[in-house]
């Protein structure tokens, strides 16, 4: 089974597993072949977090792509720029690429398949090209200008003939196959398939790309700021950074254990969440009732405070505290904060006090103005949608599990590195150039991070991977499905299909980092009189439309009989779910 943002890199996934690979073979090819086919939401240059388990130790293991801050991203740098924030578009925002290297990692130690044959579908799209999506072409139609003006070398690619591609014009992406091609070749003569890619991946970190991203960034250009900046990412940068592996962070919520990331990402967020719901009974937290929607929108708060206050890399100097999970987690700590939902809407930031501490509280704006080329494209405080990130979920026949989300170095996050046909993420915008914060800038330490795979397990044993794109909305949209398949009895297509919601009320993790006291974001569908109970409880509510928000896809596995399942979101007409 297969389900991910988009049809084709389902239907690729699909294909490797009916060719005789295995989930990690079918989800690399799948997330390679994104680049291309959702170019506006990921990119080689960009992240990648990914929650795996395999038939012979179902233990889930996070794979770890999101790369570090570079040694040259220090908090002075940045103010000696004139920046207050880092620029949520343009090279100096850029972490150390950590996708692709990830993504030959799992493949190394976990797939099958030769690097070439992985490769092969990506290649050829990238080459013969793909129809434009409708969002693809608003995305460039959004940025036209800056490339035009400031960006010529992605102008080159995406503004063909100095005009903003149509819905169903062929992109071809021909350098980007030429880099692919690049990477197969530099295991030519070498004597295994591990050989094979580990020689790929040295091409990456340490050859002919590491070189041209240093070499292409030093030339200032313009950012989201308004001004231009050189980046400092460089080939050692490249060359220091090695994806890798650890275990999950997990919590048991209703007889199901949920495996996130650690504190270096947002996936506590939804353990803390599932703690503080857990003293309800099923009935009190169901999201398509009022009071259940009016809870699940106060829980959110409380644990997103937390995560700005309290989240972070851990700081191997050890001049950052380690974030305290023993007691977010705790049952202890998630009664004290359950004993801040009350009737009414909190338009406070509330993040809770770990051993007296006063806690870390962000600079909070609601008027930055975000311009062209601004942060992730994710859903909007006004619940427009402009984007998203993407994901892939795949189990095959043997019981692997692949949960994964890349994202970054979209199209329209920094120039085009001509010579590569990418350009790099923006994923440094997450930290903060304030030396209190858990989450602060740092040379060597990963951003903290929103994307957010999930999997699932029942009595020890992988039974769901799921995810969804979204940035902040992310771990509140998976919340929803959680709720709704197991304690509300949905299947996974009905918890998909179900009227979503989300809060604003927290600084957004992107620039302009912008915060809706009291926001809340909802989907028409959830209904005229639950939503003016919302609105008296003094909730701010925007509504999104019918089908808007989330764009969730998940996979099954029942350990005991092997039957399977897939369910992908119908939002946007792009989510695809097969299998057989």
């Amino acid at each position: 089974m297969s389900a991910s943002t988009h049809w084709v890199a389902s239907s690729t996934a699909q294909a490797v597993l009916e060719r005789g690979g295995n989930a990690f073979d079918a989800a690399v090819a799948a997330g390679f072949v994104l680049h291309v086919v959702e170019p506006h939401l990921n990119g080689p240059g960009g992240d990648l977090t990914a929650v795996v388990a395999t038939a012979d130790d179902p233990a889930p293991v996070v794979v770890v792509g999101q790369g570090p801050a570079p040694k040259g991203a220090t908090i002075e740098h940045f103010r000696d720029e004139g920046l207050d924030l880092v620029p949520g578009a343009g090279a100096l925002a850029a972490a150390v690429p950590g996708a692709v290297d990830a993504w030959l990692m799992l493949l190394t130690e976990h797939g099958t398949w030769e690097l070439a044959d992985v490769l092969e579908f990506a290649i050829t799209y990238a080459a013969e090209g793909q129809p434009a999506l409708d969002r693809v072409c608003s995305t460039i139609a959004g940025v036209a200008d800056l490339m035009t003006e400031h960006w010529p070398t992605s102008a080159a690619v995406w503004l063909p003939g100095g005009e903003v591609p149509r819905p169903g014009d062929v992109l071809r992406l021909e350098q980007y196959a030429t880099t692919l091609r690049r990477l197969v070749a530099a295991g030519d003569g070498a004597a295994t398939r591990e050989d094979r890619i580990e020689a790929a991946r040295r091409a990456w970190g340490e050859g002919f790309v590491a070189e041209a991203v240093e070499a292409f960034v030093r030339t200032p250009h313009r950012h989201s700021s308004g001004t231009d900046h050189a980046g400092v990412v460089t080939a050692a940068d490249l060359a220091g950074f090695r994806a890798s592996t650890e275990p999950a962070l997990t919590r048991d919520f209703h007889g199901v254990t949920v495996a996130k990331t650690g504190p270096w990402g947002q996936g506590p967020v939804l353990l803390q969440a599932l703690a503080i719901l857990e003293g309800y009974a099923p009935h009190e937290v169901d999201p398509s009732t009022a009071d259940g929607a009016h809870r699940v929108i106060e829980t959110l708060k409380l644990a997103l405070a937390d995560r700005d206050a309290h989240y972070g890399d851990p700081d191997p100097a050890g001049d950052v505290p380690t974030a305290p999970l023993e007691v977010l987690l705790s049952p202890e700590y998630a009664a004290t904060r359950r004993a801040l939902i009350g009737d009414r809407a909190s338009h406070e930031l509330r993040p809770g006090s770990v051993g007296g501490a006063t806690p870390y509280l962000p600079p909070l704006s609601t008027d930055r103005d975000g311009g062209a080329g601004a942060g992730e494209p994710t859903v909007s405080v006004s619940g427009r949608t402009r984007g998203d990130t993407c994901h892939v979920d795949v189990v095959d026949r043997w019981g692997n599990f692949v949960s994964a989300t890349p994202s970054g170095g979209w199209l329209q996050s920094s120039p085009m590195i001509p010579e590569l046909g990418f350009c790099l993420g923006t994923r440094l915008q997450m930290t903060w150039l304030d030396e209190r914060s858990p989450s602060a800038l740092r040379p060597g330490r990963r951003p903290r991070t929103t994307l957010s795979p999930t999997l699932l397990l029942r009595d020890g044993r992988p039974w769901c991977a799921l995810g969804t794109p979204g940035g902040d909305q992310q771990d509140q949209w998976q919340l929803l499905y959680l709720l709704r398949t197991i304690l509300g009895g949905y299947t996974p297509q009905q918890a998909i299909d179900a009227p979503a919601l989300h809060t604003t009320s927290m600084p957004g993790s992107f620039w302009p980092r912008n915060w809706t006291p009291g926001g809340a974001v909802v989907e028409d569908r959830l209904g005229e009189d639950v939503i003016a109970d919302l609105e008296a409880r003094g909730h701010v509510v925007t509504r999104a439309g019918d089908w808007a928000l989330g764009r969730l896809s998940a996979v099954t596995r029942d350990p005991r009989t092997g039957l399977m399942s897939a369910a992908a979101n119908p939002r946007g007409a792009q989510g695809y779910a097969v299998g057989r």
